[in-house]
């Protein structure tokens, strides 16, 4: 690749972080840049040194979420491991599933989170006034961690929306504090899809490296950004991704 196709995926990279740590979605990014300036690469080489990119910035993110949300470490830590067992489990199912079927199905869960987001205004911007049970809360967090981490194993785009709307939704979680809880997973779900990737021999790591770095940046950046304007801010942001998301994804299926 020449100096202008690094500076291109650099750029990326650091766009991805910027929003995947505010609501996720950062994969729908760097992929097709991916593709688009390395036509040539197999889909499991680009998935891969975008997870090497992913694990750097979500782990920042993580850092820096953690300074100012108190987080539920007991419960996220078992989580993270878990989604990190069932995306290395999604990972290595990817050449036994059709990823033909995903893209209408994400398309359709898509659509309605843009729908019930822009009808229910309160939800996630604010905590609910009756907090759920620590059983629910271990059920709704091990489902999600398990079955999105599963997910983000075979496909990826939207791991971290997905994850943030589950705990608002179910959880009544502020979107800050969910954006937050999410990161855990996500970086856990991505150091298990980057593990079994690594095994494969699919991660180009000197491209993966670089990235990386600008992906810390602007992951950085988003959590800081999200942090200081609240859960309003989050929710505008998420509202456009997951606009994007269905822009790009119905371009990918039926363009």
């Amino acid at each position: 690749m020449q100096v202008t196709d690094w500076m291109v995926l650099l750029t990326a990279a650091a766009a991805a972080g910027w929003v995947d740590a505010v609501v996720g979605g950062g994969g729908l990014i760097i992929l097709p840049t991916l593709l688009l300036v390395a036509p040539g690469i197999a889909p499991q080489t680009a998935l891969a040194t975008n997870k090497m990119a992913a694990v750097a910035g979500t782990f920042a993110s993580v850092l820096t979420f953690a300074r100012r949300v108190p987080l539920r470490w007991p419960v996220l830590i078992p989580a993270a491991l878990l989604a990190a067992v069932t995306a290395a489990a999604g990972a290595a199912a990817v050449s036994l599933i059709d990823r033909e079927l995903f893209i209408p199905i994400v398309l359709v869960v898509l659509v309605g989170v843009a729908v019930f987001v822009t009808l229910r205004p309160a939800i996630g911007v604010t905590m609910a006034t009756d907090p759920p049970t620590r059983r629910r809360t271990l059920l709704v967090i091990g489902l999600a961690a398990g079955l999105i981490g599963f997910y983000d194993g075979i496909l990826g785009p939207g791991t971290g929306t997905f994850l943030i709307i589950t705990f608002a939704t179910l959880l009544g979680t502020e979107f800050v504090r969910a954006a937050a809880m999410a990161k855990v997973i996500n970086c856990g779900s991505n150091v298990g899809a980057l593990l079994y990737f690594a095994l494969t021999g699919h991660v180009l790591v000197a491209l993966g490296a670089a990235m990386a770095v600008t992906n810390i940046a602007g992951a950085v950046a988003g959590s800081r950004m999200a942090l200081a304007r609240g859960a309003g801010f989050v929710r505008i942001v998420l509202l456009v991704v997951v606009i994007g998301m269905v822009l790009r994804l119905g371009w990918q299926q039926f363009g």
